[in-house]
């Protein structure tokens, strides 16, 4: 009868677990309001056959312990930690507060990944999490990651949470009413007396066909006047109502369940002895209520009764049965728990415990708890009676907030750190999180200003973090794609900071570039990027210089590095970041295996984050490779962003790929206005390298003043780089506006010193065109020829279709390309070809891309089928995998 009126979301449910029962697990997440019925449709599938049925729930006073949810799930499983690989037992370890270190979010949950599938050896596993609106942050990230991994597992698993909570990305189900035949069926059956006709209306009207408010609503009688407020509150007072009926030894005792997070028994006696409690006869009374079942764990009817119970409370009531608690509560065992009932049983200001409570900041921060460091240092600060440590701790749980991704929540305390009295360099601070803060929610002028004005107010006092603060602003910016102009501002400012130490430094290379231009900033930058000390401290801003500079040795030295580091040092920002890099470097050689596979990883890495792929890798991609339906998707996605979040570095990442493609298309007028709104910002890199894309594009339209114009700026930014790549890009450049063959000569002799080998096929391309257009077909279809090989090759199919276009007007028939490997395979099966094609194992796949080898293996099948091979070995063999 409690799931009356639920058969397709009954039969949805069934669905997911026998398809898991086969080995094709999933994930869902029920939706829907308090007493609505998502506990029964748990119970139902709980009965599930041929399941190890593992359980955890979320609780209201526990979202501030990290993996507190992840770790309730997985003791049952920790008979299989010893089948896990040591980097995995060692992760779970460390999240579950059994080891020291830092936690690593990806390998705690690919160590429950493996984890399950351990368990999966003894029988398919249904994992079911309640209350999941109340799962602490690093359990709900860990949990999330793991069910969207699920594909090739049989294991099923299904949350049920609150209507308009996250696991957003989830698919999910939404329970609604019952409808009236069904609310009145339920009704009778579970209310053996006759109910009034009048009665029965009034209380299927309120109860608006939730399952619970139709069970409870008739306990509490006294329906003569319209109750307007919501069906949870309602629900709330049947509890209480049950409450208030109990002898006040029992309300005690429920209270002090409401207040214990962990419903441990061995917690809730002890303390109940210590508060005077008569146990037996009020555990009695309490059960006998309903609202309550001491067992193993103490468990609450519903949660509502739970809130119920604890806000019918008095508040020195509450502060009470905290204190108790913190009481029996094991110092050693459980000091974070102990701390945070001693500050819920505090009335008044007390340092002591705010001192605890830092304590147990430090330590959820280095168990991976952001969120939980912050809610401890904020509590902290409302404990402080030092002003100047109140705000200190303010501040502290400002920027834990910010880290977490609480913003408005960090925007708060932020005002309330400046209601205070405030010295320069906390005012200074203040300022530097509020930029932080802009930039995180795009706004961009908010944020460098802010930046700005916490670097002039340390100016005076600390001459070196000022100095870092401008940096701070610059580097910020392009890490979240900054709005055109934000450069110019920094440094413009900059100009009048305190003088670096000697040797100068990233902000001295900068200024000088902005006031003096490349010739006399090249030797700075180049001392820049020769000096690892500085860079590794500024990787963004070093990418950026070694793209600016045409210097693909420096650029690849880096982005390995950064990759690396991500890796090893297990920061998922900085890995991103590399990969990223890598993928627009492999672009420019020519590797565009390499280049889907290291997006494909960023992609995985992202997707583990739940956050959204960087975008300009493959925009890069898409428009070299000549893709022009794929580049137009990218283009306005990339400029969606662009326009609501402020990209302006996004946004000329767009105007060059589009500039790139339409000359590869030969539209070179569509070319021109890209190229044009690339150019324009002036900023790093993307406006020089647009350049050259300029020049083609206008000269074909016959606009000879803005050719040479573009032409003199390139020559003005790559003459002082000395790189092959420069300079011979600059030569054909040059040669496109000045007809001289010399030119077209020296670049492909330049570039064939080069790495750049998309650029070295569009020499001989642009020189193969001007000897046909100059009647020299003989020598045209030599170079001709070569571009069209080299661009086949290559995977430029736009750029070989021009040069197949040029070589037929010679006479010649340009070869037919073969489809390459990665023109079959979708970017992530790229990745695992690459990968497998190397020796590695499905484990060791598995682990770089966040997956189960379960999954590893389907995706191995279906690019064995795509290519037509049947083994691993034959990977190794095919020549565009290397």
């Amino acid at each position: 009868m409690r799931l009356l009126g639920r058969q397709d979301d009954v039969r949805r449910l069934d669905q997911l677990v026998g398809d898991a029962r086969k080995g094709d697990g999933g994930a869902l997440v029920v939706r829907g309001e308090p007493g609505i019925g998502k506990s029964a449709l748990l119970g139902h599938v709980r009965e599930a056959e041929g399941f190890w049925v593992i359980e955890a729930s979320g609780a209201e006073f526990e979202t501030e312990l990290p993996f507190a949810a992840l770790h309730q799930l997985c003791v049952p499983l920790l008979g299989h930690l010893g089948e896990l690989s040591a980097r995995h037992g060692d992760a779970l370890e460390v999240a579950f507060g059994l080891k020291t270190g830092t936690p690593d979010l990806f390998r705690i949950g690919l160590a429950t990944l493996e984890l399950l599938t351990s368990a999966t050896k003894r029988s398919p596993v249904l994992c079911l999490i309640d209350d999941a609106q109340w799962l602490d942050d690093a359990s709900a990230k860990a949990l999330t990651f793991l069910a969207r991994r699920l594909a090739s597992e049989p294991v099923a698993m299904i949350f049920a949470t609150r209507a308009s909570t996250g696991l957003a990305e989830l698919p999910d189900l939404v329970l609604e009413g019952l409808r009236d035949a069904d609310a009145k069926a339920l009704l009778a059956a579970e209310n053996g007396d006759p109910v009034d006709n009048q009665v029965r209306d009034r209380i299927l009207a309120e109860a608006r066909g939730n399952p619970l408010a139709l069970l409870e609503l008739p306990r509490v009688g006294g329906f003569a006047a319209a109750d307007t407020s919501s069906v949870p509150n309602r629900i709330e007072r049947s509890f209480q109502a049950r409450l208030a009926e109990l002898p006040e030894d029992a309300r005690l005792l429920l209270t002090l369940a409401s207040a214990d997070p962990t419903g441990d028994p061995r917690l809730l006696w002890p303390t109940a002895q210590r508060l005077g409690i008569e146990v037996t006869a009020a555990s009695s009374a309490a059960e006998a209520s309903e609202l309550i079942e001491f067992s193993t764990r103490v468990r609450f009817c519903h949660p509502l009764a739970r809130s119920a119970v604890y806000r019918a409370a008095e508040p020195s009531l509450r502060r009470r049965v905290h204190l108790a608690l913190a009481e029996v509560t094991d110092q050693n065992i459980d000091p974070d728990r102990r701390v945070w009932h001693r500050a819920q049983g505090n009335a008044g200001p007390d340092d002591d415990i705010a001192v605890e409570l830092e304590n147990s900041a430090s330590r959820a921060r280095a168990r991976g708890g952001v969120a939980a460091a912050a809610a401890f240092l904020e509590r902290a600060a409302a404990l402080s009676l030092d002003p100047v440590k109140r705000t200190e701790r303010t501040l502290a749980a400002a920027q834990a907030k910010l880290d977490a991704g609480a913003t408005d929540a960090a925007a708060e305390l932020l005002t309330s750190a400046e209601a205070g009295a405030l010295d320069e360099r906390t005012h200074a601070k203040v300022d530097l999180l509020r930029g932080r803060l802009g930039f995180i929610r795009h706004a961009h002028s908010d944020g460098a200003a802010s930046m700005l004005s916490a670097a002039r107010r340390l100016a005076p006092l600390d001459a070196a973090q000022s100095r870092d603060y401008f940096l701070d602003a610059l580097e910020m910016g392009l890490l979240v794609g900054r709005a055109a102009g934000v450069m110019d501002t920094v440094v413009t400012q900059a100009r009048s900071a305190p003088p670096a130490p000697e040797p100068p430094d990233i902000l001295d290379a900068l200024i000088l570039l902005t006031t003096d231009g490349y010739q006399a900033a090249v030797p700075l930058l180049r001392g820049v990027l020769d000096d690892s000390a500085q860079w590794t401290r500024r990787p963004a801003l070093a990418t950026t210089i070694a793209a600016d500079l045409w210097d693909a040795d420096a650029h690849a030295e880096i982005s390995a590095w950064l990759v690396e580091s991500g890796r090893n040092g297990g920061s998922p920002h900085v890995l991103r970041l590399g990969l990223a890099q890598v993928a627009c470097a492999a672009v420019n050689t020519g590797e565009f295996g390499q280049s889907m596979s290291a997006i494909a990883e960023e992609e995985a890495v992202a997707d583990a984050l739940g956050v959204p792929t960087v975008l300009y890798p493959q925009v890069h991609l898409a428009a070299m490779r000549g893709r022009r339906e794929e580049l137009l998707e990218l283009t306005e996605k990339a400029a969606a962003l662009a326009s609501t979040m402020d990209l302006g570095m996004m946004l000329a990442n767009v105007h060059w790929a589009t500039a790139v493609l339409g000359n590869g298309l030969a539209d070179y007028r569509a070319a021109l206005t890209a190229a044009q709104q690339a150019t324009a910002p002036g900023d790093l890199y993307l406006s020089g390298v647009a350049l050259p894309e300029l020049v083609e594009a206008a000269m074909r339209c016959g606009e000879q003043a803005a050719a040479e114009s573009a032409l003199a700026t390139l020559t003005e930014r790559t003459r002082p780089t000395g790189t092959p790549w420069a300079l011979g890009v600059t030569a054909y450049t040059r040669a496109l506006v000045t007809g001289d063959e010399a030119d077209y000569r020296e670049a492909i002799d330049r570039l064939n010193a080069s790495q750049a080998r998309i650029y070295l096929a569009r020499a001989h391309l642009l020189f193969g065109e001007w000897l046909r257009r100059a009647g020299r077909r003989r020598d045209a279809r030599e170079h001709l020829r070569t571009a069209h090989e080299q661009l086949s090759g290559i995977g430029m199919v736009a750029f070989a279709r021009r040069a197949a276009e040029e070589l037929r007007a010679t006479g010649e028939v340009a070869r037919a390309r073969s489809a390459g490997t990665y023109d079959q395979l979708t970017m992530q099966e790229v990745h695992i070809a690459r990968l497998v094609a190397t020796g590695a194992t499905s484990k060791e796949v598995a682990a770089r891309l966040f997956l189960s080898p379960r999954t590893v293996d389907a995706h191995l099948r279906n690019i064995f089928r795509k290519l037509g091979i049947t083994s691993r070995r034959q990977l190794r063999d095919l020549p565009d995998l290397g």
